[in-house]
């Protein structure tokens, strides 16, 4: 028994450090997709493209898209915007629906996994000082009143395992909520950006069609 509860002690340090590099890992590849989508020219990108668009400026908005150095969310939603447009204008509101959730999608890719650390290291950090509980139970049996120095550095060895685990959930429950605000910024954005198209261009050139046919 003594041997499994510190095999069981070991491996839940082992799972801690992963769990650790892990968040690292998703948490700096998550940060470089969403500081694109959140820098000056990504938030100037916005603030030009909907006068462009209340003036039905076509070629100022291809421009205007042509000039973007870095792919956001926002030209990528433009870009395919504009190729709809041209193909078929009627059916572009619930095109463009379907490209504000595929966007949603990209920007969640991965924060799952945040999610599920947050949610479950202070457990595995628990599981690990309960074994280090009943280790120095164990020992206070073996050696009685000899063995309280070992028993009492067995308990400190367990409760570290409740603060490895916390302190890795702490930082990835924050990372995880900074995202998913970010996420409602970005989407936001993107929701206003398709009410402006289909207000300005899509409608601007069904009425000046039916009023040609008129």
């Amino acid at each position: 028994m003594q041997d499994f509860v510190d095999i069981g002690e070991k491996f839940i340090f082992v799972v801690m450090l992963f769990a650790s590099i892990l968040a690292v890992a998703v948490f700096v590849e998550r940060l470089i997709i969403f500081r694109k989508n959140l820098t000056k020219e990504a938030v100037s990108f916005l603030e030009h493209l909907i006068p462009l668009l209340r003036h039905k400026d076509h070629k100022g908005t291809e421009k205007l898209l042509h000039d973007q150095k870095e792919e956001t969310a926002y030209t990528r939603f433009t870009q395919f915007s504009l190729e709809r447009e041209k193909e078929n204008p009627k059916g572009l509101f619930e095109l463009m629906d379907a490209k504000i959730l595929k966007e949603r999608l990209h920007l969640e890719e991965r924060l799952p996994i945040l999610n599920t650390l947050g949610n479950n290291t202070p457990f595995i950090g628990l599981l690990g000082t309960v074994l280090g509980v009943i280790k120095a139970f164990y020992g206070l049996g073996t050696l009685g009143n000899s063995g309280a120095e070992v028993v009492m550095r067995s308990i400190s060895t367990a409760l570290l395992a409740t603060a490895a685990g916390l302190a890795v959930a702490i930082p990835v429950v924050m990372a995880n909520n900074y995202f998913s605000r970010k996420i409602k910024v970005i989407t936001g954005n993107l929701e206003i950006l398709s009410k402006e198209f289909h207000a300005n261009l899509v409608t601007g050139k069904s009425s000046h069609s039916s009023h040609t046919h008129h």
